[in-house]
Order: C-alpha cells, then structure tokens, then sequence
C-alpha cells in the first residue's frame, strides 16, 4: 500500500492545488504555551519536572494564522498536553510541512506527521472511489444537516470504509469542513443558465466537473495560488470556494470576482487523519488524550468555520463586493441538475444506501 501511495501522489499533486483554500501570512509552527505568569512557583516546578513520553505532529497546508484549522490544531495541542497532565505534547505545523495536502498526506504515510488535516479526493487514486461522494454538490441542505449525517451512521460507515480500504492506513479521527462554496465571477448569476458559456475555475472531481458542464460552464483548471491573477487578467471568468478561503486571497477584489452569488452548492468536508497502526500503538490512556482532544478541536474548528463565514462575507461586502443572497437563487433549479449526477454516482459506487442516509437526514 505505501508503494502504491508514493507512485500515485505525484500523479494526484494538480487535486490538491485546485481543492482552493488557503491564506497569505506566514507559516508558523506553534510552540508549547508559556506558563501562566500568575501560577505557583511550585505548581510550575511540578509541570517542569513531567517528562512527555508521547510527542505528536500534526499539520495542515494552510499557511494562514485566520484559517480555521489554526484555530482547530491549536486546541489540539492545549487539550492534548491539559487531559495528560503534560504526559503527551503536539508539535503544530501551519504550512511548515507542505502547502500542498498531498505532500503532508505523504508524510503520514511515512511516519513524519501523526495527524493531518486532507481533502478526501485523493483517496480516489488509491483506490477508495467512495471518497468522491463527498464531492457531491447539493448533497448538504445546511450546515446542521451536514453535522448530523457526518457525526451520525453515514459517517460512521464512511470512516470503516476508508479504515478497511486502505489497509488501516488511514483512520479518520474528526470530520473537519471549510464552510460551504459559492460562486463569484464576473457577472451576477441567479440560475444555472446564467453560467453559459462562462470560463469557470473548477475542483478537478469528475462529479464536480459534471455539474458545472450541466449548467453550461465550461471548468477549468487553475492552480489556488494563481487563481488571482487568473481572474485579475481575465483568463477565466468565475471561481467558486467558501467565503473565507476567497477573502483571504483578495479574490473579490478583482474584476472576475466581483459578483458572489450564494449557491451553497457545496459544503465541503475535510478529514482530520491518523495512520490507523499509529493509533493503534497507543496505550489505552494515551488513545483517550488523544480522543479528547480530537473532539475539543473538532468543535473549535466547526465553531470557527462558523463564525468566520458570517464574519468573511460582512468583509467582501464591505471591501465593494456585490453578494447575491442565498434567497434571491434559484436553488431548485441548480439542485435539479445535481441530483441525477448523485443518483448515477451512488449507482455506479454501490452507495445508494449512503446516498439514501443523507436524504433522509435531511427530512
């Protein structure tokens, strides 16, 4: 399986770049918090004398200190190091270890990292296909319908999935997301029509793919990092991501990004790994730090992505961009040209049961 793996990334490298989120500060690797100025000279001398026996890295590719996941590894490493009494320590890496998901789930295949934050698309080039449902647009209604399906049977089943698939490879710990995607271009778009014959720079999923064409786009291919230029110069009409990936970038600046229609065609999920035989060396005490910790900070990000979608379009709106709400779309009629692409997706996947889950959660 690690073979398969080191052969297939370089070949899947172009995935990640086009997956788009990502922000403009510098990288920073956090270190151990200061100790609390006000505390006991003895309660300090207690802490220094515990010596670490488990030392975890956890990463993501998102060089930015705004991003959501900063705020998410953080808590990881405060809860970690508070459950076991300083007896486990994390090492966080914003950008340090790779700005591409790729490299840092290469990383975790060979020991260098404990846990990474990925998109699931990868894992189509190794083999687990079924990953690919998440790239499903319209699957979602909400956010609450997202948390319940996710933290429910579909993800549950999902997570044995992938465990299964990939040899205990990959264990997913959390269910992470990066808000929900929109639309932002050059013109206002209120219905599928209104993408006719627009250049629009797409993720590179085959499904996702499909439901552009559907709506008379034409997907392109452009790296995250050159997207602004891309539509600052005009070589492609319209993009889509979340809220805060695309502020941070500045898109909305730009001619080609001045328009945001709010499609909510897409909210994302993102996988918080572990290798399974990592986890699985633990001692039981040491998995229950890291269960805790991973569902501290699973909330925290969940909380952040939250905020900060509220917070991200108060700011493009305030920077000049033109935003046309969620209400004033017509959501059917993009969601009409979604659906079939679903049905035919869990056919030919044999997900038709997962597919139904979701469905039903949203009843």
């Amino acid at each position: 399986m690690k073979k398969k793996l080191s052969l297939v990334l370089a070949g899947a490298m172009v995935v990640a770049s086009l997956a788009g989120c990502g922000g403009s500060k510098p990288a920073e690797t956090t270190a151990a918090p200061k100790a609390d100025a006000a505390a006991p000279a003895a309660t300090e001398a207690a802490a220094s004398d515990v010596k670490a026996e488990l030392n975890l890295i956890i990463a993501s590719n998102q060089t930015s200190l705004e991003n959501p996941y900063s705020f998410g590894m953080d808590k990881f490493k405060e809860v970690l190091e508070e459950v076991s009494g300083g007896k486990a320590t994390a090492t966080v890496h914003k950008g340090t270890l790779g700005e591409n998901e790729n490299e840092l789930v290469e990383k975790l295949e060979m020991g260098a990292a404990d846990l990474v934050v990925a998109s699931p698309g990868f894992m189509t080039a190794i083999g687990v296909p079924e990953v690919d449902i998440f790239s499903l647009n319209y699957l979602f209604d909400s956010f609450d319908h997202w948390e319940a399906c996710l933290d429910g049977d579909f993800g549950a089943k999902m997570k044995t999935t992938i465990n299964e698939k990939t040899g205990n490879n990959f264990r997913i710990m959390a269910y992470w997301t990066s808000s929900v995607r929109d639309y932002y271009g050059k013109k206002q778009v209120t219905k599928p029509e209104d993408l006719k014959g627009m250049t629009l720079r797409a993720q590179s999923s085959q499904v996702q793919q499909e439901f552009w064409k559907a709506c008379g786009a034409i997907p392109t291919s452009v790296a995250w990092g050159e997207l602004y230029q891309a539509l600052q110069q005009g070589v492609v009409d319209s993009a889509e991501n979340d809220y805060t990936s695309f502020m941070l970038k500045e898109h909305h600046k730009t001619d080609n990004g001045h328009f945001i229609s709010e499609t909510h065609h897409d909210y994302t999920t993102r996988l918080l790994l572990m290798s399974g035989h990592r986890y699985d060396s633990l001692t039981d005490e040491q998995k229950g730090w890291v269960d805790q910790a991973v569902e501290a900070c699973t909330k925290e990000e969940r909380e952040v992505v939250y905020r900060m979608f509220k917070e991200s379009k108060e700011k493009v709106i305030a920077d000049g961009a033109e935003v046309t709400n969620f209400e004033d779309v017509d959501i059917a009629a993009f969601k009409a040209l979604a659906l079939p692409i679903q049905d035919k997706f869990a056919a030919d996947n044999n997900m038709t049961e997962e597919l139904e889950m979701i469905r039903a959660a949203a009843k």
